[in-house]
């Protein structure tokens, strides 16, 4: 028989301190609630129990109050956050059936130590396992019992027995009342004998056995065997030393009583369970629950249980569901009727199955297709094309409407067919984003866990087994072409099936939330934008980029001699541990400010920076890493990502991963090349365009400032744009109450740091910072700017007071960022989402203006690339002026650049290649 006893306190309070804010979609904290449930099922999991219990703390005072008035007097309440999750815990262990105890009066260590006490004379050979963070429990390890301490966070775990505590601090589990007597315990404000700290406690231990043993001892003890000093802290703190001891004790007598039979792990609340995970979205810790109640039928083959969860039965826990009518086509007849139905619809949902994520390498393996709920069909094509040309003119028809889950996905695989998807009219994983946009949780299987609560058929189960992420492709397209054609039809099926259903339930949540201009006028007309985007690709000059290549590993190895040479040695730059000894231990640079982690000072480059010139080597080291990082992720990098097929790179653009609606780029990630520092533009240089054409640049002019100018008001502002005046001079001047034509490049750029600080909420200790002044100084000049900028002030209060009242904020076209803890009780958590409050719509409302423009744009100029608010374009040489032309009017000019009160601007360059670019006037 195995017991547990959780100490549910302890546990509470690590989970709140380990796990950063978590919200559902409604606005619920629960990262407490998430990371009790983490490690109470790593509990069930692992340590495989037969009974369990719980023990909390009541809020009423405790028979140690009576004895001592100032008892943990000293400890800050936690905020009401905490507290108010507390219900969700007990809620948990309820669906589990797990028995709570708690009692007034009394703490939860007197309780754990009562029901081990009882248990231990129910069973002598009963084991007890007590997990909590608390190492008060220590006194009562003995043959029966052990302890189970959180070390950090809540993953790291040690469990005490009477070794461990013995080779920890050399005392018997049953010392460590009186060694926390001696000691004292700051935490709970337990005094003990103030000065003896924790090494002279567990010598005299050693030495005398027992606190008692101690003062019989002490009056008349020697030097040798208790010091002076020491005899006179313990006469002094006599009175003190045993009231610790009595606060110290826990209790083995509470007024509660165990029953065995109660505490059995059986009857699990299976559908409450999963309701609950639902409800809390905890998709990810569902998955856990099947192999738990499995792992605990085996252990206790207890009478009387619900049947085992497993993945196959786990959504009979919810409603009774009708039998799904999933259909193979395989015989030519069946397909000829099937399109005929398909023919007839006016709308279906289409799914897609490959060998491989990349469009390019992938093999079409099959298409699921689904009109009615609970029905779908699944067309066996990859020993068969004529199949996919036949759906050629329906998948093409735009009169008819495409659904789908990463629709983009499909539009791609099909375009490597042959078949221009057209119609494409919802796609559920951008719905799922705009609805949710502060979770990236947009999978199919997540969307539909929280929507539907049902539990799909996982990648993992339709293979086997889990694929590794490295996993070479040709191996994985071995596997899933090895995939029984009814497994792939059940799973494809499904995907198409429940995607069908997701339409109906986000179409009336996106109405509902006035999200649906934005999802039907931009995201979905975008959709089939970036896919021709991706496709297109851009050229690189693989020559140039190893050339680079040559001249970095030149420039490191000269780096690396001098990075030597200063530290007068040889060692591994690129190891924290050793770069650590040689600049805190060998060259003594000071570490004040800098940010410490587990393994003592942290050497991250965010760090190094703040250090920045104090010592020669630490400038030495970031330029090495700086190298290190443009050789490895570009010019080493890039060569090896170019399609063989297209000779070009090919990124993937995300619609459903930033908060603020901003595009991403991955695969590689060609956002973030860089257009600063050393050699940045022998990298751009590398991107060309083809022979016979140039590349076209198109940049929107400070267009954060000029959305900010406009939903802020602000007249000065307005004004500048207007007069087409450089808005960093005129700002200078205005904070420096000087001539625009006396504006220094100093004070322009130190303007420049305002105006766009503003719009990412920064105060002066940032200000300073990056200006390089004194933090009175950019007190000054943020007071002045919002005295000028009256208006600017005026929004910034506005939108968080709107953000508070109405939990989210939004661009100028109803794009969302929901903020449920701006109204947090917590300063951090607070700040951090009033920042958010004010950039999001700024921001956002600049993502959504230059998705529109790439919108308006793609069937007449081909987009290569799309970097935040830069669009880069592809054209033959004698195109490029009327493109330019075309371009510009299409950027500057559409109807919804009329909600601006000033002009939109755009930039544009042309040239060979991306890093040798002039600006040119339309």
């Amino acid at each position: 028989m195995k017991f547990i006893i959780i100490d549910g306190n302890a546990l509470l309070h690590r989970a709140w301190h380990a796990i950063p804010p978590l919200y559902t979609k409604k606005g619920e904290l629960i990262n407490v609630v998430y990371g009790f449930t983490m490690i109470f099922l790593k509990v069930l999991k692992d340590l495989k129990p037969t009974h369990f219990v719980v023990t909390f703390d009541k809020k009423a005072p405790t028979f140690r109050h009576e004895i001592f008035e100032k008892y943990k007097a000293q400890r800050v309440k936690q905020s009401d956050e905490f507290y108010n999750q507390i219900p969700r815990v007990k809620e948990l262990l309820e669906a589990f059936n797990i028995p709570i105890f708690e009692k007034d009066g009394y703490e939860a260590d007197d309780l754990i130590g009562t029901i081990t006490n009882q248990l231990v004379i129910l069973n002598p050979l009963i084991e007890i396992i007590i997990i909590s963070g608390d190492l008060d429990l220590l006194q009562l390890v003995n043959k029966n019992i052990k302890v189970c301490t959180l070390k950090k966070g809540i993953t790291e775990t040690i469990i005490y027995d009477d070794k461990a505590v013995q080779e920890r601090y050399g005392l018997a589990p049953k010392q460590m009342i009186d060694f926390k007597a001696l000691r004292g315990d700051p935490s709970d404000n337990i005094i003990g004998a103030k000065g003896i700290g924790e090494k002279i406690a567990s010598d005299l231990l050693k030495a005398f056995g027992t606190l008692e043993k101690i003062y019989e001892k002490a009056p008349e003890a020697t030097n040798d065997q208790i010091k002076e000093r020491i005899k006179k802290i313990l006469l002094e703190n006599k009175d003190e030393a045993f009231l610790s001891k009595k606060l110290v004790t826990i209790l083995k007598d509470a007024p509660i009583q165990i029953e065995l039979e109660k505490c059995g792990l059986e009857g699990f609340d299976q559908k409450k369970i999963i309701d609950l995970f639902q409800e809390l979205e905890f998709k990810s810790l569902l998955s856990k629950i099947p192999e738990i109640i499995k792992i605990q039928e085996q252990e206790n083959k207890f009478v009387g249980a619900h049947p085992c969860v497993c993945p196959e039965n786990i959504n009979q826990c919810l409603e009774v569901q009708p039998l799904n009518a999933y259909k193979l086509i395989d015989t030519k007849e069946e397909f000829e009727k099937f399109l005929k139905e398909l023919e007839k619809q006016k709308a279906f949902c289409l799914d897609t199955e490959t060998t491989s994520l990349n469009p390019f390498k992938a093999k079409l393996l099959g298409i699921s297709f689904c009109w009615k709920k609970r029905e779908a069909y699944y067309i066996k094509v990859q020993s068969s094309k004529f199949k996919v040309q036949s759906l050629r003119n329906i998948l093409e028809d735009i009169k008819i409407k495409k659904y789908g889950h990463n629709i983009k996905f499909d539009m791609a695989i099909l375009k490597e067919q042959g078949i221009n998807l057209q119609g494409t009219d919802f796609d559920t994983m951008i719905a799922s984003y705009l609805l949710n946009p502060g979770t990236r949780a947009h999978s199919l299987d997540n969307v539909v866990f929280t929507e539907l609560g049902h539990q799909m058929i996982s990648f993992e189960k339709l293979v086997g087994f889990k694929i590794p992420k490295n996993i070479d492709e040709k191996k994985l397209e071995q596997i899933m072409e090895l995939i029984s054609v009814q497994k792939m039809a059940e799973y494809s099926c499904e995907d198409a099936d429940y995607t069908f259903q997701l339409v109906e339930k986000l179409t009336s949540q996106l109405k509902e939330k006035n999200l649906w201009e934005l999802f039907q006028k931009i995201e979905m007309p975008l959709v089939p934008v970036l896919t021709q985007i991706e496709r297109n690709g851009i050229k690189i000059d693989v020559k140039i980029l190893e050339k680079l290549t040559e001249q970095l590993v030149i420039y490191e190895k000269q780096l690396t001699e001098k990075i030597y040479k200063i530290a007068e040695e040889k060692f591994n730059i690129n190891s924290p541990l050793q770069l650590k000894k040689i600049l805190f231990e060998k060259l003594k640079i000071s570490v004040n400010g800098i940010k410490k982690i587990k393994t003592g000072i942290s050497t991250a480059a965010s760090e190094l920076e703040k250090m920045k010139g104090s010592h020669l080597i630490i400038d030495s080291i970031l330029e090495y890493r700086e190298i290190s990082k443009l050789k490895s992720t570009y010019s080493e990098a890039l060569p090896k990502l170019v399609n063989l097929k297209t000779q070009r790179i090919h990124t993937s653009f995300n619609q459903t991963i930033t908060a603020t609606g901003r595009l991403s780029s991955s695969n590689p990630n060609l956002q973030n090349i860089p257009n600063k520092g050393k050699f940045s533009k022998e990298i751009r240089t590398a991107f060309i365009a083809e022979k016979g054409y140039k590349l076209i640049a198109a940049d929107y002019s400070q267009i954060e400032l000029r959305v900010i100018a406009s939903l802020a008001n602000d007249e000065k502002m307005i004004q500048a744009f207007n007069n087409k005046e450089d808005i960093h001079i005129r700002t200078a001047a205005e904070i420096n109450e000087c001539k625009l034509n006396e504006v220094s490049p100093e004070m322009r750029q130190q303007a420049k740091a305002i105006n766009f600080g503003i719009i990412y909420g920064m105060g002066a200790y940032g200000l300073a910072q990056r200006t390089d002044i004194s933090q009175n100084r950019a007190k000054e000049f943020i007071e002045k700017y919002f005295e000028i900028h009256k208006g600017i002030k005026n929004y910034l209060e506005e939108i968080k007071k709107m953000a508070k009242e109405n939990g989210y904020t939004e661009t100028l076209f109803g794009r969302r960022r929901y903020l449920p803890e701006i109204n947090s009780k917590m300063f951090q958590i607070k700040n951090a989402a009033e920042r958010m409050a004010v950039n999001m719509p700024i921001q956002g409302t600049a993502a959504d203006l230059i998705k529109i423009a790439m919108i308006r744009i793609n069937n007449k100029a081909k987009i290569l690339l799309q970097v935040h608010d830069e669009l880069v374009f592809e054209v033959k040489d004698n195109l490029v002026k009327e493109t330019v032309k075309l371009i510009k009017q299409e950027m500057e000019n559409f109807p919804e650049t009329k909600k601006f009160k000033v002009p939109i601007k755009v930039k544009i360059k042309v040239g060979d290649n991306w890093g040798e670019m002039k600006e040119v006037k339309s």
